[in-house]
């Protein structure tokens, strides 16, 4: 396989770690370029630590997985909660698509189960398109091609059948401490909902270890809807 450009866009601090964090440190140690964007600031997620705050926190939080996983940062910085299909919000996933030089896209299936990860699936759908434009202007030039778009699972896999795993058990605990790093995340799971993130992360990458036939696991559906996807696997 050609080294390739990867993107993961996840609507909050921790979606990518919970999703395909693995898969992401598995590009990385196959030396394929990896950047992480995160489109909301998960502000929104403390009983506690008002919302100012709370943004700079996760952006350090976030920060900190990205460099565990080896990717590049991307910070989108929108409300945690408000993410809407727009004009603005379409550019700017447009330019983190053309930051990113992405040939693969990582992002939230259209079916899962959050407003913001369904809205934030819809924009890189229509983003990753109109990145290869070069009359649509944004900050960074248009990209070469369209890039080819994979969804990760759903929370709990929930409604999710993957059409593709990735053998994530060299990089598992990489994941783990990646995902680690989101500390007042892990707490506000906790607190809020009453689920241990980290178990949980660890015991479905394990069911669908047990479905690919390897120690750990993370499961993946490429995006069809546009004629002249490639059958050709992008996945490490």
């Amino acid at each position: 396989m050609e080294r390739l450009r990867v993107l993961g866009v996840g609507a909050h601090p921790d979606d990518l770690e919970i999703s395909c964090g693995g898969t992401l440190a598995k590009y990385v140690e196959l030396d394929h370029e990896v950047s992480m964007a995160y489109v909301t600031n998960g502000d929104m997620g403390h009983f506690v630590i008002q919302p100012k705050e709370l943004a700079e926190i996760r952006r350090e939080e976030a920060k900190r997985a990205t460099e565990i996983i080896g990717a590049k940062f991307l910070w989108l910085g929108l409300p945690d909660e408000w993410v809407f299909h727009d004009k603005r919000t379409r550019e700017m996933v447009i330019d983190a698509i053309r930051e990113a030089k992405a040939d693969v896209i990582i992002t939230h299936d259209p079916q899962d189960y959050h407003p913001d990860h369904v809205a934030v699936s819809d924009l890189v759908f229509a983003a990753s398109f109109l990145a290869s434009l070069p009359h649509v202007v944004t900050e960074h030039g248009y990209v070469a091609r369209v890039p080819e778009i994979y969804s990760m699972d759903t929370y709990a896999g929930v409604g999710f059948l993957p059409d593709e795993y990735v053998d994530i058990s060299s990089v598992m605990e990489t994941k783990m401490k990646a995902l680690s790093q989101h500390e007042s995340q892990v707490k506000w799971l906790r607190d809020h909902d009453k689920i241990d993130i980290l178990d949980t992360v660890r015991t479905i990458a394990r069911f669908r270890g047990i479905q690919a036939g390897v120690a750990y696991a993370e499961g993946f559906k490429k995006m069809r809807r546009r004629p002249g996807t490639t059958h050709r696997r992008l996945l490490p």
